[in-house]
């Protein structure tokens, strides 16, 4: 019996994992990353405010776990609590540990990783958060201060041999004056950079500071901003990837691309559709969801691969409620969610998070969380996970 809305229990059955299978030979129809999460040591003063301490051993057995399924990790992003639990000492840690793994897993590729580069395996996310936003004044102070946080962290990234992720900053989002100190600045970090990269436009659902990002709130307006510097720059844009929750916006900002440059959905509400495509053109992936469903993704991509789109298609739609449930609104507590289903699955030894972020989201909400999960076939072993869930509710205080 779970706990719903205005304490209202209801009864969940248990089902069976689902048929998912692992990858024989390396995923080829379209180039994915999941955003991975970090795991905080159990016994750290895992509150809000402290420095994140993590658990080095079970955070890097998740992107192996991922790695296993042919999947990319995506690390150092908002999934990783960046601007939320995760301050940028232990970043640069989490960038330089991650990358060794994924080389080392380059090292001695497994049948389903065999020709994939380290940067295939392994892009991390460049930012400004060695700066606090509320210090800065708009102008070129300010903007010389955010230009020398993202050089440093672009050095980091690269020094490490990941793939580079351009993240918004919300420092940038304070100091820019208009659309023109956006193009100068990321013009700037482009030129630096030694490989294309990945420009990550991230909506104001996940991050209510970014409000105005690209110098406008209009969207059409910004978009136009931003499709100009993709195109002044087009041979140092590996892609984009958009977190706007907005597929018709996603489909013509795709068409819109200059060729060569691809557009990697950041859209956990729409995902199924805009990977499967139209039949003329397809977004690719780097996605926080595919951190909680990776079996399935990685089963449909491989069908996708085997050209039967129609069931890999099936198969990311039958996860799609519980996508959009662990993304809800406040969005960015859906780093939680993921957190919550790491460990029922057992990747993690206890429920929490760096910050503690794990009180992002309520019982009821866990529990349909749970739920879902287990209604997809995404618990690896259900009676384990009821166990664990069952303990969550009895410690909350509902029997």
């Amino acid at each position: 019996m779970l706990p719903g809305p205005e304490g209202i229990r209801y009864p969940h059955t248990l089902n069976q994992p689902g048929a998912w299978t692992k990858p024989e030979r390396p995923i080829s129809s379209r180039n994915v990353y999941a955003a991975a999460h970090v795991i905080p040591l159990m016994s750290a003063e895992n509150t809000p405010g402290a420095p994140a301490d993590l658990d080095w051993t079970a955070t890097l057995g998740y992107r192996h776990e991922l790695w296993s399924w042919g999947l990319g990790v995506a690390d150092a992003m908002d999934t990783a609590q960046r601007g939320m639990g995760l301050d940028w000492a232990s970043t640069k840690a989490l960038i330089a540990k991650s990358s060794a793994e994924a080389a080392s897993v380059v090292r001695n590729a497994p049948a389903a990783l065999q020709g994939k580069t380290v940067r295939d395996l392994i892009s991390c996310g460049v930012g400004t958060d060695q700066l606090d936003p509320a210090t800065l004044e708009p102008g070129e102070a300010g903007l010389a201060a955010v230009k020398a946080a993202y050089l440093e962290q672009l050095e980091v990234v690269e020094a490490a041999g990941a793939k580079t992720i351009i993240m918004c900053s919300r420092a940038l989002a304070r100091v820019a004056r208009n659309a023109g100190d956006y193009l100068t600045l990321y013009s700037h970090l482009l030129e630096q950079s030694t490989e294309p990269v990945i420009l990550h436009w991230l909506g104001t659902m996940f991050d209510p500071a970014l409000e105005g990002y690209w110098g406008s709130s209009d969207v059409s307006v910004a978009t136009g901003t931003f499709l100009e510097l993709i195109r002044t720059h087009a041979h140092k844009v590996d892609g984009v990837k958009v977190s706007l929750l907005d597929a018709g916006h996603e489909k013509q900002l795709r068409a819109a691309l200059p060729t060569g440059v691809r557009l990697y959905t950041g859209d956990d509400f729409n995902y199924p559709e805009l990977i499967r495509g139209d039949g003329q053109r397809h977004s690719d992936a780097l996605l926080g969801i595919f951190a909680a469903i990776y079996p399935a993704a990685s089963t449909a991509l491989q069908a996708i691969d085997a050209g039967d789109t129609a069931r890999g298609y099936e198969i990311l739609a039958s996860t799609q409620e519980l996508g959009r449930h662990i993304f809800s609104a406040p969005t960015f507590y859906y780093k939680t969610g993921i957190a919550f289903l790491a460990w029922l699955n057992g990747h993690q030894s206890g429920f929490q998070m760096a910050g503690g972020l794990h009180s992002g989201r309520s019982l009821p909400h866990l529990a349909k969380t749970f739920a879902l999960a287990d209604t997809a076939g995404l618990l690896h072993d259900p009676d384990e996970a009821a166990r664990r869930m069952g303990t969550l509710l009895l410690a909350g205080g509902i029997k």
